[in-house]
């Protein structure tokens, strides 16, 4: 279990639960709700690492939105720092998967120095994966139709707690190699909810988002991974992502889609112990 603690900053209340011992690291999502469980990944990081696991605005007991501070990616990297700050911590490993995966890129363009290392993946260092036909948010993608029916339904106030569980198994589903993979997750102790208001923020300002000339010049240490078989980024943009940054390196894991934390759950257990 996670340690909750509340973090005082001069932008706000930000809810941070805390595991493990070591070498100090950051772990968020953009649109993820955090518990005491945390999730797969950060229960593996914390086995290194001193993992702290940040709900972001909108999230858990954190502050949400306000017309200063808002759900934008910049946003939360200033929000992660002034945690940062208030924590007295002069620079620490940045973790993150999908999203999360994103803002590592942003924050190690925006305060690298702030930075011993990234761990992240599933990502895309530009808005384009949205066009790239093997991705589920494609409009040419074959499940790209349903998925938007999914998350329609889940925004609706009258869907119940079970369709809506429902509901993130489809779409869960539709990110894995192997299906059978679905139920082990669901015997796991796993973070809370999914925030669909958070993702309809994110997918809004995709269009601005574009780091590929800033990875060019970051020093920052990259431990990228990805799936071969990702539904959500395909693994041709961490490719992309790897050449750009001059210290990265790209782990790939062969049989798994969108998250080889559990698909390839011992591979990915030695790719993180090799970060450190």
């Amino acid at each position: 279990m996670f340690t909750q603690k509340l973090v005082q900053t001069d932008r706000g209340q930000f809810e941070v639960f805390v595991r493990g011992e070591e070498e100090l690291l950051a772990f968020t999502h953009l649109y993820s709700e955090f518990n005491e469980n945390g999730d797969i990944m950060s229960q593996h990081l914390s086995g290194h690492y001193k993992v702290y696991i940040i709900n972001l605005r909108g999230a858990g007991k954190t502050d949400d939105r306000t017309e200063k501070y808002t759900y934008s990616m910049d946003d939360a990297i200033y929000d992660i720092e002034s945690v940062r700050q208030e924590l007295n911590i002069e620079k620490w490993t940045f973790a993150g998967h999908s999203t999360g995966g994103f803002l590592a890129l942003k924050y190690a363009v925006m305060y690298p120095k702030k930075l011993t290392k990234i761990i992240a993946g599933g990502l895309c260092a530009s808005g384009e994966y949205m066009d790239h036909p093997d991705s589920i948010y494609c409009k040419d993608n074959p499940n790209n139709k349903r998925m938007l029916e999914i998350f329609e339904e889940m925004r609706l106030p009258g869907t119940t707690r079970e369709q809506r569980i429902e509901l993130a198994k489809e779409w869960t589903m539709m990110s894995l190699y192997r299906e059978e993979v679905y139920y082990d997750m669901l015997t796991r102790k796993m973070n809370g909810r999914t925030l669909v208001h958070k993702i309809d923020y994110f997918t809004s300002e995709l269009s601005d988002y574009d780091v590929r000339e800033q990875l060019k010049t970051s020093p920052v240490r990259a431990y990228i991974y990805c799936g071969r078989h990702d539904a959500q980024c395909p693994h041709v943009f961490s490719e992309e992502t790897v050449n750009l940054m001059p210290n990265g390196t790209l782990e790939t894991f062969e049989y798994s889609n969108h998250n080889p934390d559990i698909e390839e759950e011992e591979k990915f257990k030695k790719f993180l112990a090799g970060t450190i």
